[in-house]
């Protein structure tokens, strides 16, 4: 690559350097230039062998790839040019944003689905299903005042702490869809 560039510098040079040292006619003083013919044909000659070297390097990796076992087997896939749609420089980087991420309820609701011990959270509450976000919300008011450890002579923190994380999985959308499709597995 070093070669190139320098062999397309010098090209460069020369051609400047060719019109640089165009004959002067000394008789006129206006000092105007005249070139001959063939020091045209140089100069064109050098800007032309200058393009062509820019284009060569800024082509080099289009030029120079090195074909694959799958470029050289004629495939059906080539024929209807999904081949590009799989195989080209543009799809290297692409990154799939319909991917989501498991999160850390997903990896809690798996586990307890693989150990049998993921809690129903709907029989805690003492609701169905199918309730709205104002039942679930009556449902845990009404048990968060019966039960709560400093209203309550029986020692129930257990208890209202499975009621608080129920609460905090069926009253969060998003949270609750992930409990159904993981509670419906089991």
């Amino acid at each position: 690559m070093k070669k190139q560039i320098i062999v397309v510098s010098t090209i460069i040079f020369l051609g400047i350097h060719q019109g640089a040292l165009a004959q002067v006619d000394v008789s006129n003083s206006n000092l105007e230039y005249s070139m001959t013919n063939e020091e045209k044909i140089i100069l064109f000659g050098g800007f032309a062998a200058a393009v062509a070297g820019i284009f060569l390097f800024l082509a080099r990796d289009t030029i120079l790839r090195k074909k694959t076992s799958y470029d050289k087997k004629e495939f059906e896939s080539k024929k209807d040019k999904t081949y590009e749609k799989y195989h080209s420089d543009w799809t290297d980087d692409y990154i799939d944003f319909t991917y989501t991420r498991h999160t850390k309820d997903d990896d809690e609701f798996r586990k307890a689905v693989k150990n049998s011990s993921l809690p129903d959270y709907y029989k805690i509450l003492g609701i169905s299903r199918t309730a709205s976000q104002e039942e679930i919300k009556k449902k845990y008011r009404e048990l968060a005042k019966k039960l709560h450890p400093d209203k309550s002579k029986e020692k129930t923190e257990e208890i209202m702490t499975e009621i608080n994380r129920a609460y905090e999985i069926l009253s969060d959308k998003e949270r609750k869809e992930k409990y159904d499709k993981y509670l419906s597995v089991d």
